[in-house]
This record gives C-alpha cells, sequence and structure tokens, in this order.
C-alpha cells in the first residue's frame, strides 16, 4: 500500500504542530513555575524577575541552573524555622536564674545542685514553697516562722488580753 505524499506531509505538519504547541507550553509553563517559586524563596523583585528571565531565555537549561542557584529554603520554612528558635529561647529565659552561681534552675527547686543556694522556703502550715522574701505564705495566709503578725493584729490581741484581766479580778470583787 503505497502511501500519499500529501497524506505524509500533512501528518508531519500536524504532529509537528502539536510538538511546537507541546514545547510553547512547557516552556511558558516552566517560566510561571520559577516565578512563582522564586516568589515563595526570595522578597526581592529584581531577583524574582531575573530567575524567570533566566528560564525564559535559556529554557531546560535555564531550569537547571534556576534549581542550582535558587535558595534552599522558602520563606515559610524561614519564618517557622526562626518562630522555633524564638520559642526554645523564651522556654529558657523563663527558667529562673540560681543567684549563687548564675545556672538555670526549676521553680520546684528548694536548693540549687550546683552550688547549694537555697532558693526557696517551705510554709510550716501547708507545706507548699514559697520564695525566700515572703513573710506570708500566698497559699494559706500563714505568716512565715520567725516573723511577726501584722502591728493592728498584735495590739488588738494585747488590748482583749488586758481586757480579760481587768475584768477578771472586777468580777471576783463583786461576787465577794
Amino acid at each position: 500500500m503505497p502511501l500519499d505524499p500529501a497524506f505524509v506531509s500533512n501528518l508531519l505538519l500536524v504532529l509537528t504542530g502539536f510538538g511546537g504547541a507541546f514545547l510553547a507550553a512547557l516552556w511558558i509553563s516552566l517560566i510561571i513555575w520559577t516565578y512563582r517559586d522564586i516568589r515563595a524563596r526570595a522578597r526581592d523583585p529584581l531577583v524574582q524577575t531575573l530567575a524567570a528571565l533566566l528560564v525564559a531565555v535559556l529554557n531546560l537549561p535555564g531550569v537547571l541552573v534556576y534549581l542550582i542557584l535558587r535558595p534552599p529554603r522558602t520563606l515559610e520554612e524561614d519564618y517557622q524555622k526562626t518562630l522555633e528558635e524564638e520559642a526554645l529561647l523564651q522556654a529558657l529565659e523563663d527558667l529562673p536564674l540560681c543567684p549563687g552561681c548564675e545556672r538555670r534552675v526549676k521553680d520546684d527547686w528548694q536548693v540549687c545542685p550546683n552550688c547549694h543556694t537555697k532558693l526557696k522556703k517551705t510554709c510550716d502550715s501547708c507545706g507548699k514553697l514559697m520564695e525566700l522574701p515572703w513573710n506570708i505564705c500566698p497559699y494559706c495566709g500563714t505568716p512565715a516562722a520567725g516573723m511577726r503578725r501584722d502591728a493592728a493584729a498584735s495590739v488588738d490581741d494585747a488590748l482583749r488580753g488586758l481586757k480579760l484581766e481587768e475584768e477578771t479580778p472586777a468580777a471576783e470583787e463583786k461576787a465577794e
């Protein structure tokens, strides 16, 4: 069966047209992909334009050059990494320091394990930890051992005690 040269010519023309359209679509899609990718990796508009022009001019070799030169991480990945680092630093900064050796200590430690500095004291009434300068337990309201009670309260207690002593002898005299 002989092939018609006009048919073969038309078939080759159609295949060439489809191949050219495919290559043009591939070329345009590579330019668009490169532009979107560099926008996710760099903020500088000049760098974004140059990357897209590199692929537009050199096509597939331009994509290879771009893949070699592009930044390794996206801006989002850099931002997430920065947030993680800041969270770690914040967690370290939240830990208190020992006043004796300046090392990090935990909130529930009574004594620094490194220099043996006393960090907290326990309440005699409820047993919970209190800061050293506190004169009263914030949990149960009991004054710390060795601390005076409020001056107004002690005066009232003293006056009540005096009234009771004065009333007792007077009541005994009246009873006699």
